[in-house]
């Protein structure tokens, strides 16, 4: 539906008609009422106004009528503004499945972005036209808002959680986009374009910049961490085996159930003792990496353990349960032992943080949790003797 407003920036998306004609529709009934109001005034000043200083105005009965009917008609008149607006809303905050995944983070003063094929853009986005775009948004400091007028597109970016928006370009140009949220001092300087090419055209542009998935960078990041030294044996060890995570119920020491989506997996790869897995030790002996990765890494982790499969059959790492187990074997290669004895796991728990590992994913920053007292364990990619203890899952 196509509502032209004059004034207003141009149509560009397929929520823009609709946005638009909820906005005609609350301005008609603004104005019609504004104006029923104004002109009831003038009227009822006039008729009733006093005729001489002596006069005595007669008392006037309540009407049930009529105040039922001035309550019950601007009732029913929100009632359709508000079914409406949350129509609206969930159809822009339920992306569909086919869409195409884009990871947003802000920044003051600018907005990142990466897209599936792991292509990089700062202050610019490229999209095909016709084509449906999921945004994954958060944030690395304060609120900031995602804001593109010709999409009639705005939600609020904030620190600590994901907001998920998606829109359809409908002409192909470059639009304006905005931070719609005081962010600082340099706000107003937040901003940038979205571009919208041809379906060629854009994948054309994505040939041209071609470089690894998030998958694959967080696979990177994941091995660099140590992470894989527990969290994908194949076998009961001190951790849940992450393969086949991703959108699946989880069981917690506190016999509380949750679902492991995006908010579940930043929150526990942050705050590993914020929810430990039923069967597991509290405190967790995973270490914080709350400060230790930038939330471009997070989500590069994330899209790596979501592309994860599931666990090989015979595995006994389940979700929701499971014991430790003295030794497990370290991917990399047979006779890779890693030692879990109770002196060991006592030392895992500080798991103080050391100087970057050597060979780590493209732009992040690895680091080298080596555990003291887990001298013994030997890590796959490092010199003998180079202890990097075990990160399970809380």
């Amino acid at each position: 539906m196509q509502v032209t407003i004059p004034l207003a920036p141009e149509q560009a998306s397929t929520f823009a008609g609709e946005v638009d004609a909820l906005y005609f529709y609350l301005v008609g009934i603004a104005v019609f009422f504004s104006t029923l109001i104004a002109v009831l005034i003038f009227y009822f000043a006039v008729k009733y106004r006093r005729r001489s200083p002596d006069e005595v105005p007669r008392p006037i009965a309540g009407s049930v009528k009529l105040e039922t009917a001035w309550s019950a008609i601007p009732f029913l008149i929100m009632m359709t503004l508000f079914a409406w607006g949350v129509s609206v809303y969930f159809k822009e905050t339920r992306p569909p499945d086919n869409a195409l995944d884009v990871f947003v983070v802000g920044k003051q003063w600018m907005w990142k972005f990466q897209h599936s094929g792991g292509q990089r853009e700062i202050n610019e986005l490229h999209v095909p036209l016709g084509r449906k775009i999921k945004l994954t948004m958060t944030t690395e400091d304060v609120i900031h808002a995602f804001y593109v007028p010709a999409f009639r597109l705005q939600f609020d970016v904030v620190p600590g959680r994901y907001t998920y928006a998606w829109f359809e370009a409908t002409q192909t140009g470059r639009f304006h986009l905005f931070c719609a949220e005081y962010c600082g001092l340099n706000h107003a300087g937040m901003g940038g374009y979205v571009v919208v090419q041809q379906p060629e055209e854009y994948e054309a542009w994505l040939n041209s910049r071609a470089t690894d998935s998030p998958a694959s960078q967080g696979e990177k990041l994941f091995a660099s961490l140590g992470c894989a030294t527990c969290h994908l044996l194949d076998r009961p060890g001190r951790c849940p085996n992450l393969r086949g995570l991703y959108g699946k119920p989880v069981q917690l020491d506190t016999g509380e159930t949750v679902m492991a989506d995006d908010a579940y997996l930043r929150e526990s790869i942050l705050n590993s003792q914020a929810k430990i897995v039923a069967g597991y030790q509290r405190p967790s002996i995973m270490p914080l990496f709350q400060g230790q990765i930038s939330e471009d890494q997070t989500l590069q982790l994330m899209a790596y353990i979501k592309s994860l499969g599931t666990m090989p059959e015979g595995g006994g790492a389940t979700i929701g349960g499971g014991t430790a187990v003295e030794t497990g074997m370290a991917p990399g290669g047979a006779g890779q032992q890693v030692s879990t004895g109770r002196e060991n796991l006592k030392a895992l728990q500080s798991n103080p943080i050391r100087q970057p590992v050597q060979g780590g994913a493209q732009g992040s920053a690895p680091v080298n949790l080596a555990s003291p007292g887990n001298q013994g364990t030997n890590a796959p990619g490092g010199p003998a003797g180079t202890s990097r203890p075990a990160h399970p899952n809380q």
